[in-house]
């Protein structure tokens, strides 16, 4: 649990354990000082896992708030609380006893976070769904993949842990220094659509085009993208600017014409085929000793079981060990320690 190290520390969070971006905001705010109480059900949620990072820093216990003893036991730690975290659909809290007007009948100043799928209302807020389906609607899936394939199924990170998880911590925040009991209704709908605030820019602008896979950030540019290496790995490039471009050209011995050619949308097929070839004579770990490090913009494509392997994470010390397990340290960084 937080150990008054944090920035939050003093901040007492009470969260009722669900699945996905809940646990995994809950596990934000510990990791930054805060106390984390997790109220599970009892017997636990329907995932089990042996080893669950979206628990750590925090304190569990099991209750039955469908039960009067319980529901009272719930609204003791929220009443001293000053942010709580659901994932229910809405009106399920409502239901039980435990929605906004109930909580903040007891804690005037709770910042009460609410993270859904479709959000609080409109007339997909009761219907089902998942991250593929928010992120569909949002239209953060279409330009992802393939121009002649349907999108490809992406781990579900835009919408649960992006779109979903971040910005109800960072509404959250907001709330608890705010201090007058708002409630933070976080739609990862919501969420993905904002995140593609820059590419309504650029289609706003002229710079993008409706055609899948015809624009430079969505894999048709042959300078950025990922490539495979003779021994079945893959490498990543990333040299949408000039100078970076001209880095990748003298390392990689390419022709000086790319650079006339760099922006030329009719060039982009033969140069990625160029390249495709060129990345497919060397092995992943000999390209790693021609380009990391450099302004190429390159770096290897990673199993992410293997990334705490790399010298910059280790460097960084980006992961660290808990009860025998790898994994991910807590993210941001402040100038002064935090929880241990």
């Amino acid at each position: 649990m937080g150990d008054g190290r944090g920035p939050l520390a003093g901040v007492k969070v009470v969260e009722m354990v669900g699945l996905g971006p809940g646990p995994f905001a809950g596990m934000m705010l510990a990791d930054m000082g805060a106390d984390v109480l997790a109220i599970d059900r009892p017997g636990g949620v329907s995932i089990s896992l042996s080893h669950d990072i979206c628990r750590r820093g925090k304190r569990v216990v099991e209750l039955d708030v469908k039960t009067q003893a319980g529901r009272k036991a719930a609204l003791e730690e929220i009443a001293g609380a000053d942010a709580l975290i659901e994932g229910n659909r809405p009106g399920v809290m409502e239901r039980l006893g435990l929605g906004p007007a109930d909580c903040h009948a007891v804690n005037p100043r709770l910042a009460y976070g609410r993270m859904t799928g479709w959000g609080q209302e409109g007339p997909l807020a009761h219907a089902a769904g998942h991250d593929l389906n928010y992120i569909a609607l949002a239209g953060a899936l279409h330009p992802m993949g393939a121009a002649d394939r349907p999108p490809p199924v992406p781990l579900n990170l835009v919408g649960d842990y992006g779109g979903g998880a971040l910005f109800l911590v960072v509404g959250l925040l907001a709330a608890i220094h705010e201090g007058r009991g708002r409630v933070v209704d976080a739609a990862m709908v919501d969420g993905a659509s904002l995140m593609m605030s820059m590419f309504h820019s650029l289609r706003a602008s002229g710079w993008w085009q409706d055609a899948r896979a015809a624009n430079f950030l969505d894999g048709a540019a042959h300078f950025y993208g990922c490539y495979a290496c003779s021994d079945g790995k893959f490498v990543s490039v990333g040299a949408i600017e000039t100078p970076f471009m001209k880095v990748l050209i003298d390392k990689a011995g390419l022709p000086e014409i790319w650079l006339q050619r760099h922006m030329d949308r009719a060039a982009w097929p033969v140069l990625k085929a160029e390249l495709t070839a060129l990345f497919a004579t060397r092995t992943q770990a000999e390209w790693c000793d021609l380009l990391e490090g450099t302004d190429a913009c390159f770096a290897p494509v990673l199993p992410f079981w293997e990334a705490h392997t790399h010298p910059h994470a280790v460097a960084r010390g980006a992961f660290v060990t808990r009860d025998g397990v790898t994994e991910p340290a807590p993210a941001p960084r402040f100038s002064r320690p935090g929880p241990a």
